[in-house]
C-alpha cells in the first residue's frame, strides 16, 4: 500500500544555518496526532538557532553528515527513546546504527502531547513521525536534483545517500543539507510501503543500554549539580489528617548540615485543580540540609503535629470537563471499605450500557451462574523512589527529572509559582519505573516550592516509606456478574455490576458486550478520602482478572472449552453484532485467540496440564495469554505462558517482547501478592518487608511471546499484556487445586 499524506505547509518550519551548513526540518502534529520533539546539541551544533516555531519533531542533519533524531517523549523502560527514532528513520532511508538519538528536553511551544501513558507514544505518533522522516528525505532529492539539473524522478535514496543512476552520481545527506534548507516544503510525500521496510520490525538494541549496564548516569537520582542541597518530606502519618504545627523546629535546625525546616503547602487553597493535580497531603514539612544522611538524621528527630481533616468538596478541570470530588472527613479502615463496596452491590447502580431484555432472559434461564470479585488497593512501588531537581531564581526556573507528564505539570508549576511558562525549563531524565505513579508530579511541585524558599538548588527525595505511605494508590474494586444460560446452554444473559473507591473500572462497550443479546452493565462509586490514580493499565487490570475469570467459570457450567466458548461469543459479534457502539474489532480479537491456542498446544495438553486461559482487549490491542503451573510444597510454580498479541505493526520486536514479559511478571506479583489496607488511616505496609513483592523463583519460568502479523497501524503495547494475566493465573490455580479465586491476592487463598 502507497500511503500519501498531505501536509499544511503552515505546519512546517526548517531552519538553516548557513554558517555551519546544517538543516533541520519540523512538523507540527494535527491535534490528533502524537507529538514529536525537540533537538538542542551545545557540543556539535552550537550555531544552529533554537527559536523554533511550532516545532514538534525533525530531523537534523549537518553539513559533515551527523544525522540527528531526538527522542521526544518519556523514557520509562518502554523503548520509545530507541523506537520513535527507528519510524523517523525508517522514511528518513539511513543506517540506524550510525545515526545520533537524543532525549529532547520538554519544550511546550513546540510539541504538543510530549508524555508517556495509556500505551498511547507509538499509536498517536506513528504517521507524523514518518512523515517527519519522508518530508526530510524529499526535500534532500530535490536538492539534488536542483544541485545536480537531473530530474526528481530519477534519483533514489540508500542509508543515508543520494544517486542518480544515470550520471553516476551520489552524495552523502549532509553534502545536500545546506541546499536543502532552501527547499519549498513539499505539499504531498509518499511514505513507504509496509513491505519496505528496512528498520520498522527489526530488532533495534536499546539505545541506552550501555549506561543502563555500566551505571552511568541516566536517572532524576543520580542528579548532581555543585552546591546543590538535598531535601525531604515529612507528611501526616494517616490518609485523613492535615498539618497543624511543628514543635521542635529550632532545634533541629541546629542539628548538623541542616539548613532550613518549613511547612510547604503544594496547592493554593482557591486552585482548580487539572487532571494530574493530585497529592494526598496538600501541606507537608520541608527539611533542606548538606547530605542524604544529615537531613535524614533530622527527619527522625523533628515533631510535628497533625489534625484531623475536615471534609471539603474539590474542584477539577478534566480536560475541559469540570467536575467535584467530594473528599470525606474521618480515618478509614479496610474493613469498612470492604463493607461500603457490598452494600453498593446491593443498592440500584448507574446503568451504563443496556441491550434487550435483561430481566426476562435471567427468569427464563435454564441455569444462573452469579459470582463476586474483589481486588484491593495496590501502591505502584516504582524501583526508583520519586525525586526531583529544581533550581528556582527570578530569572529561570531549571528542573530535572523523571515524571510521565511533564506537559501538564508545568503548567501547573507555573500556576503556582506565578512564573510564566517561557521561564520553566523542565529536562526529562530516564525513569525508573513509571507505572502511572510518576504522572502525578506532586513533589516537582514541592522540589520547586523548596528550592524557592532556600533561594539554592536542591534535589527532593523521597525514601521508599514517603512514596508507598503518601497516596496515589489503585482503587480497590468489586465486581458483580450473573450470567443466564438456556436449555442447551447458550449464553442468553449477561450481567456485571462494579464499583470503585473512588472510581469505577467499568468500560461497558467491551467485549462481552455486542455478542449477547440481553447485557446490562452498571457501576457505581463511594468517595473516601484515600488518594487514587492512574496504576499499570488502569481499571482494566481488574476488569480483565473479574471477567475472564468468570467467563471460564460460566464456560465449565456449559460445559464448553474456555477457549471455544469466547470464539463462539466473538464470531456473534463479528457476524451479527449486537449494537454499534462496540469498542473491539472482533475479527482481530478472535486471531490473537486462535494464535495462543494453537502456539501453546492447547487442544492437546488441555487434560494433562493444568492450563488457565484468559485474553482481554485494552488500549486499541489485543491480549491472549495461557499459563501453565503446578502446585510444589503448596506454591504455585509458573512453568511457562505463552502470550499472544495483536498491537498491530511491531516496530521494535524484542522491546515489545520484553513489554510483554515485564507485565506478565509484574502482573502475576500483583495478583498474588499485591495488597495495600489501612488502619484508621494509617497504611498498614510502608516497605518491602511487610508489602510483598514477587520473587526471582516466583516468576514464570519460561515465557513465549508471540505477535500476529499485520499491516494494522501500531497500537498500544506497555500495558495490554498486563491484565490478562490475573485470570489466566487464576483459572490455571483451579485447575491445580479445584479451588475458584474470586478475592485478590490469591496468595491468601490458596
Amino acid at each position: 500500500m502507497q500511503n500519501t499524506k498531505n501536509i499544511n505547509r503552515r505546519s512546517f518550519l526548517k531552519v538553516s544555518t548557513l554558517s555551519g551548513g546544517g538543516f533541520m526540518l519540523g512538523i507540527s502534529f494535527l491535534s490528533s496526532i502524537n507529538s514529536l520533539s525537540k533537538s538542542v546539541d551545545n557540543s556539535q551544533l552550537a550555531n544552529l538557532p533554537l527559536d523554533f516555531n511550532e516545532l514538534n519533531g525533525f530531523v537534523k542533519i549537518t553539513a559533515d553528515n551527523i544525522i540527528k533524531i531526538m527522542a521526544p517523549n518519556p523514557e520509562g523502560g518502554q523503548g520509545v527513546k530507541t523506537s520513535m527514532p527507528m519510524i523517523v528513520a525508517e522514511e528518513l532511508d539511513v543506517d540506524f546504527s550510525k545515526i545520533i538519538i537524543e532525549q529532547a528536553d520538554l519544550d511546550t511551544k513546540h510539541f504538543t502531547r510530549q508524555f508517556i501513558g495509556g500505551s498511547q507514544a507509538i499509536h498517536q505518533g506513528w504517521k507524523a513521525l514518518r512523515t517527519a522522516g519522508a518530508t526530510a528525505r524529499q526535500m534532500l532529492i530535490e536538492a539534488a536534483a536542483k544541485t545536480w539539473n537531473v530530474p526528481v524522478e530519477e534519483i533514489i535514496t540508500n542509508l543515508g545517500v543520494i544517486y542518480h543512476k544515470n550520471s553516476g552520481k551520489f552524495a552523502k545527506y549532509g553534502e545536500m543539507a545546506t541546499a536543502a534548507a532552501q527547499i519549498s516544503v513539499p505539499k504531498e510525500v509518499k511514505l513507504k510501503n509496509v513491505k519496505d521496510f528496512k528498520i520498522i520490525g527489526k530488532s533495534q538494541r536499546n539505545v541506552d543500554l550501555e549506561k543502563i549496564v555500566s551505571g552511568k548516569p541516566l536517572f532524576g537520582i543520580d542528579t548532581k549539580v555543585d552546591g546543590m542541597l538535598i531535601a525531604m518530606i515529612i507528611h501526616p502519618p494517616a490518609m485523613g489528617l492535615t498539618f497543624k504545627s511543628i514543635q521542635n523546629e529550632a532545634i533541629v535546625k541546629k542539628m548538623k548540615g541542616i539548613k532550613d525546616v518549613f511547612p510547604i503547602k503544594i496547592f493554593n487553597n482557591d486552585y482548580e485543580k487539572t487532571f494530574f493535580d493530585t497529592t494526598q497531603f496538600n501541606e507537608v514539612v520541608a527539611i533542606v540540609g548538606n547530605s542524604t544522611w544529615e537531613v535524614m538524621q533530622a527527619k527522625k528527630a523533628l515533631k510535628v503535629s497533625w489534625e484531623e481533616q475536615a471534609a471539603f468538596t474539590q474542584k477539577r478541570n478534566m480536560m475541559g470537563r469540570k467536575t467535584e470530588e467530594k473528599i470525606p472527613a474521618g480515618l478509614e479502615n479496610s474493613t469498612n471499605h470492604a463493607a461500603k463496596l457490598a452494600e453498593g452491590l446491593a443498592k440500584p447502580a448507574n446503568v451504563r450500557r443496556k441491550d434487550g431484555d435483561i430481566e426476562n432472559a435471567f427468569k427464563n434461564a435454564a441455569k444462573v451462574v452469579e459470582r463476586t470479585y474483589n481486588a484491593p488497593f495496590l501502591a505502584h512501588n516504582c524501583m526508583e523512589p520519586m525525586n526531583f531537581f529544581a533550581h528556582v531564581t527570578e530569572e529561570k526556573v531549571l528542573l530535572s527529572g523523571p515524571l510521565q507528564k511533564p506537559e501538564f505539570t508545568e503548567q501547573t508549576l507555573s500556576a503556582r509559582l506565578g512564573i510564566p511558562l517561557e521561564k520553566i525549563d523542565i529536562k526529562m531524565t530516564r525513569l525508573g519505573g513509571g507505572f502511572g505513579r510518576r504522572s502525578y508530579a506532586h513533589w516537582l511541585v514541592e522540589a520547586a516550592l523548596i528550592s524557592q524558599k532556600v533561594k539554592a538548588p536542591i534535589k527532593l527525595i523521597y525514601t521508599r516509606e514517603d512514596d508507598m505511605t503518601a497516596g496515589i494508590y489503585r482503587p480497590t474494586y468489586t465486581a458483580k456478574y450473573r450470567a443466564a444460560l438456556d436449555a442447551d446452554n447458550n449464553l442468553i444473559g449477561f450481567h456485571v455490576k462494579v464499583g470503585g473507591m473512588p472510581q469505577s473500572p467499568l468500560a461497558a462497550n467491551r467485549f462481552p458486550a455486542g455478542a449477547i443479546d440481553n447485557y446490562l452493565a452498571e457501576d457505581f462509586t463511594i468517595d473516601t478520602n484515600i488518594t487514587v490514580g492512574s496504576y499499570r493499565a488502569p481499571h482494566s487490570n481488574f476488569m480483565a482478572a473479574a471477567e475472564q475469570s468468570f467467563l471460564d467459570e460460566v464456560a465449565e457450567v456449559a460445559g464448553k472449552d474456555p477457549i471455544a466458548f469466547r470464539i463462539g461469543l466473538l464470531n456473534r459479534a463479528k457476524d451479527n453484532p449486537v449494537g454499534k457502539n462496540n469498542d473491539y474489532d472482533a475479527s482481530r480479537f478472535i486471531k490473537v485467540l486462535e494464535l495462543v491456542r494453537e502456539k501453546s498446544n492447547w487442544e492437546a495438553t488441555k487434560t494433562s496440564k493444568k492450563l488457565g486461559f484468559s485474553a482481554y482487549f485494552c488500549h486499541d490491542s489485543y491480549a491472549a495469554h495461557v499459563l501453565d503451573l503446578e502446585m510444589k510444597e503448596g506454591a504455585p510454580q509458573i512453568n511457562k505462558v505463552w502470550c499472544a498479541i495483536d498491537c498491530g505493526i511491531v516496530v521494535n520486536p524484542d522491546a515489545a517482547k520484553n513489554m510483554a514479559e515485564g507485565g506478565i511478571v509484574d502482573a502475576v506479583g500483583a495478583a498474588m501478592y499485591g495488597k495495600m489496607t489501612f488502619t484508621k488511616g494509617v497504611p498498614d505496609a510502608n516497605n518491602f518487608h511487610n508489602y510483598r513483592m514477587i520473587r526471582h523463583n516466583e516468576a514464570p519460568k519460561v515465557i513465549e511471546v508471540f505477535f500476529v502479523e499485520n499491516t494494522e497501524d501500531p497500537t498500544g503495547m506497555g500495558e495490554p499484556a498486563y491484565p490478562p494475566v490475573h485470570a489466566a493465573l487464576a483459572n490455571a490455580l483451579y485447575k491445580a487445586t479445584g479451588k475458584r479465586l474470586y478475592n485478590q491476592p490469591f496468595g491468601e487463598s490458596i
